[in-house]
């Protein structure tokens, strides 16, 4: 079993549980531009991607150009729905409190995006000066560069990063970069779409009440008084 000396968070279904509040708006988008597209369409195609993979897409599968205004009025629009619905992950909280490595963040989400849903979980502080995003990196997920990026900031080596992923190209990213992965499948994107496991991951959880249980020694000991 290797060492870890960094642990590297996902955000979207990771941190925060937005990816099926992402779908939605996305969903209804396309569909009022004439694209027929459903939740396990966006799920197959976009988890874990960044914006321009989606309009690429977009452009490859159905023809459309999208609008150059489509970006920010989309994405206006989907933090307005963030601010009604989004919630933390259940048990973040208390990980992040009690992790004993150091720990970072790595997203394909826009800095905009990752600092807003960080504002609205109340996870600003916690991440404070340890954001990477796609925009930092030439290729986005499922190349490595991402998460080689984020360790790199960090001063930590791959082989002893532990990467927390949600979709599958999160996984092949992950893996790619050389770091050990587990698949975060308590969102509720997971809901009903079995079998929930990337079989490319180390280790596959559903609740972060589970983290510390797979790895003890990523726990801060009690020395008491």
């Amino acid at each position: 079993m290797r060492k870890i000396d960094l642990v590297i968070f996902d955000c979207d279904g990771v941190l925060i549980d937005s990816e099926m509040i992402s779908a939605r708006m996305l969903v209804t988008e396309m569909v009022a531009r004439g694209i027929d597209i459903d939740l396990e369409y966006v799920a197959r195609h976009f988890l874990g991607r960044s914006y321009s993979v989606v309009l690429s897409t977009i452009r490859k599968e159905f023809g459309v150009d999208l609008p150059p205004s489509f970006e920010s009025d989309y994405r206006t629009r989907l933090l307005q729905a963030f601010d009604r619905d989004l919630r933390i992950m259940p048990g973040v909280a208390a990980v992040l409190e009690n992790l004993a490595r150091p720990f970072c963040l790595a997203s394909s989400s826009s800095p905009i995006r990752v600092r807003r849903s960080l504002e609205i979980a109340g996870l600003t502080s916690a991440f404070e000066g340890r954001i990477t995003t796609a925009a930092e990196v030439a290729h986005g997920k499922p190349a490595p560069d991402l998460f080689l990026h984020a360790a790199e900031k960090m001063g930590a080596t791959p082989d002893r990063t532990l990467v927390i992923e949600d979709s599958a190209n999160g996984v092949v990213a992950a893996r790619a970069a050389g770091m050990e992965v587990w698949q975060f499948t308590g969102g509720a994107h997971f809901s009903g779409r079995p079998p929930a496991s990337d079989p490319g991951a180390d280790r596959s959880f559903a609740s972060f009440a589970e983290f510390f249980s797979l790895r003890p020694e990523l726990r801060q000991q009690d020395t008491g008084t």
